[in-house]
């Protein structure tokens, strides 16, 4: 029987951080940071039992020094606080299972648990409190590949690759059901909660264009059913996707989403990550909204259009970042320039410019089925220059300056 002062364990879910990710050669490490230092001070004051973090850590199966000082970081401040942090880390695709678990044996005495691959036995820990009762069963289930689950076998077309897989898949969670299913009692002889962390593509799961989502390329992954997950699990701690949102209409089959937006294209709404409070009667789930640490704006129009908006953005955002799409009929030479200067005197920062005539008129003279591989690069360069529409007085300088460009490289190259 649970006692009136029963306090409910609480875990927070997290994903995608993709540390190192750049944004058309700017680096985000100070964004990084301060979402990690808000995440720490949240954990704090939500006084949170687990984190649980479902994978795409990193950005690169090899991730810059500085991203790994990182990660680190934040894990030494969680384990050196005040308060008691259980912590659950699972490899999404852009991880390296090998790099996570290198330092496993010392995360683990800090109660820091990492999985980088599947394993049979679903890497299922229990967590216990500070009497040593056992509070939470978790299962480990990273980015599943298929050599970690079933033998290719020689003549397999890809839909067999595809059904085999998914079938392998599907007996992964079932067992993991039954072991969780045979997990002992939870405090004071009642249910203890079950949790199941994962990373993959979710039938029903919705992405956005621009949202930084890159495909999954392994078989079935992409139409893997929400009845894969077996019930017992009280609640799935999804990665992959990276807008926060529900599965198949459950509440406690989730995707939290990235913390921070991957791109302009991304519809500026709120991030968030999910606090869960196991309660005798069933899970309690809220999301809390992570604050924007870099303003990132997408401004479209001709250049007068262009100019008002950045004056206008520099007086709402300084230091926002910024992609401009030019959609004026008339040719500029300059306008990168003059934006760029514009920009810098409303203290905003222009990443990007997008000459949308000219991009789209590019496309429509491709040739279908024509490998680019196959053109001599001055043919490109040719084509590029009618496609852009370049007067043919202002070609003999640009074809003086690739010519240059051309010979430096071929230089560089011996």
């Amino acid at each position: 029987m649970i006692t009136p002062d029963f306090k409910p364990w609480r875990l927070l879910h997290t994903s995608d951080w993709h540390l190192g990710r750049p944004l058309y050669g700017r680096r985000r490490y100070g964004e990084y940071a301060a979402f990690l230092d808000w995440l720490a001070e949240t954990v704090a004051r939500e006084e949170v039992d687990v984190l649980a973090v479902a994978g795409d850590i990193f950005d690169s199966p090899s991730p810059a020094p500085r991203a790994q000082a990182l990660y680190y970081r934040f894990l030494a401040r969680l384990a050196g606080g005040s308060r008691r942090v259980r912590v659950l880390v699972i490899a999404g695709n852009h991880d390296s299972p090998a790099l996570l678990e290198a330092p496993g044996d010392l995360l683990a005495a800090l109660d820091i648990h990492v999985a980088g691959a599947i394993s049979q036995n679903g890497r299922l820990t229990t967590l216990r409190d500070e009497a040593g009762t056992p509070r939470l069963l978790a299962a480990l289930t990273p980015y599943p590949r298929e050599r970690d689950l079933r033998e290719s076998e020689p003549g397999e077309s890809l839909e067999d690759k595809e059904g085999k897989f998914l079938k392998a898949l599907a007996g992964h969670y079932r067992r993991l059901g039954a072991l969780a299913g045979a997990a002992p009692a939870g405090p004071e002889g009642g249910r203890m909660p079950k949790v199941v962390l994962g990373h993959l593509f979710a039938a029903g799961g919705q992405t956005v264009d621009g949202d930084g989502v890159r495909p999954l390329y392994v078989g079935g992954l992409g139409c893997v059913p929400a009845e894969i997950f077996p019930k017992i699990f009280d609640y799935v701690a999804l990665g992959h996707l990276h807008q926060p949102q529900m599965v198949g209409g459950r509440a406690c089959l989730r995707y939290s989403g990235a913390p921070l937006r991957l791109g302009f294209g991304e519809p500026e709404r709120s991030k968030s990550v999910t606090l869960v409070d196991f309660r005798p009667e069933g899970p309690a789930v809220k999301t809390l909204d992570v604050p924007v640490f870099q303003v990132l704006r997408r401004l479209e129009g001709d250049r007068p259009a262009l100019m008002t908006g950045l004056a206008a953005l520099g007086r709402e955002s300084p230091g926002a970042w910024v992609e401009a799409a030019y959609t004026g009929a008339e040719v500029m030479g300059d306008l990168r320039e003059s934006l760029t200067r514009l920009a810098e005197e409303a203290g905003l920062e222009l990443l990007r410019l997008l000459d949308v005539p000219r991009r789209a008129a590019w496309l429509a003279h491709r040739v279908p089925d024509e490998d680019l591989a196959a053109l001599e690069p001055d043919e490109v360069f040719r084509r590029r220059l009618e496609a852009a529409g370049v007067p043919m007085p202002d070609r003999a300088g640009l074809w003086a300056a690739y010519g240059e460009i051309r010979a430096s490289l071929a230089e560089g190259t011996e």
